[in-house]
């Protein structure tokens, strides 16, 4: 099974994305094609954030404007998943229990006082990333607002390889972890970090080509980080650890991006 066959795609655009997607199969090999698919579902919900930020700078609105769209659309293409997920590890590591205690309070349908104030500091630092990066033109806010995107499904990709197990039998975590050879993930990791790069080579946003690639690296660094802290925590991935993983790489690409 190649990673671009129909029933990755559909796996990966089902799974991370709000789109209206069937996911047809539900398999080992599903799995493994959907999470190598992963960037991909990061560039198209990106290329439907970058477009209506730049939309809204291109018709007079000043450079915050935008950043809130886009910050607020891949939110809404994928129904808030990845920041519920955020929110459930917050409260789960915030609460310094043991590994069974914490995952059940992250499987609550409530959000406890540590998922609220990471969600704000969160969204504050996505915004305020992308209000730097419009504010030097479309350009580069549409850049930034893409690799973000890409980089967050990159971390699935990597928190996907094998050797990460899963902390519980069921859930996406369950049906993901360990699926991707490391090879694999390593690959997808230098074929985005590359196609990143070029693209901020041949827009001319986000400064050089070195500096779009870092961002890319850095923030699958920062979610390797708390991937790592999920486990050993955790004892190991569970959607909610996903969805941290994305807004964690995302929200570090962007910093890089407008430290630029």
């Amino acid at each position: 099974m190649t990673f671009l066959d129909s029933h990755g795609v559909r796996f990966a655009f089902g799974t991370l994305t709000a789109l209206p997607v069937r996911v047809s199969r539900w398999d080992r090999d599903a799995a493994r094609a959907g999470m190598l698919c992963a960037p991909l579902a990061g560039l198209v919900v990106g290329l439907l954030a970058a477009a209506s930020g730049v939309l809204l700078l291109l018709g007079g609105a000043g450079p915050l404007l935008p950043a809130v769209a886009a910050v607020a659309l891949p939110a809404a293409l994928t129904r808030g998943l990845h920041l519920d997920g955020l929110a459930d590890t917050a409260d789960g590591l915030g609460s310094a229990r043991p590994a069974e205690d914490a995952l059940r309070i992250m499987k609550q349908s409530d959000i406890g006082p540590f998922g609220v104030v990471t969600l704000v500091f969160v969204l504050l630092a996505q915004v305020a990333a992308l209000f730097e990066l419009y504010g030097r033109g479309w350009a580069e806010g549409a850049l930034g607002t893409v690799v973000a995107a890409v980089t967050a499904r990159l971390a699935l990709t990597l928190a996907s390889r094998r050797g990460v197990p899963p902390a519980r039998p069921e859930g996406l975590g369950a049906a993901v972890a360990g699926s991707v050879p490391g090879p694999a993930a390593l690959a997808a990791a230098c074929a985005t970090a590359l196609c990143c790069a070029a693209a901020g080579a041949l827009t001319g946003g986000g400064g050089t080509a070195g500096h779009v690639a870092l961002a890319v690296l850095a923030g699958a660094g920062g979610a390797e980080l708390m991937l790592r802290h999920c486990v050993r925590r955790f004892g190991g991935v569970t959607g909610d650890v996903f969805g941290a993983l994305e807004e964690t790489a995302a929200t570090t690409a962007l910093l890089v991006l407008s430290l630029g």
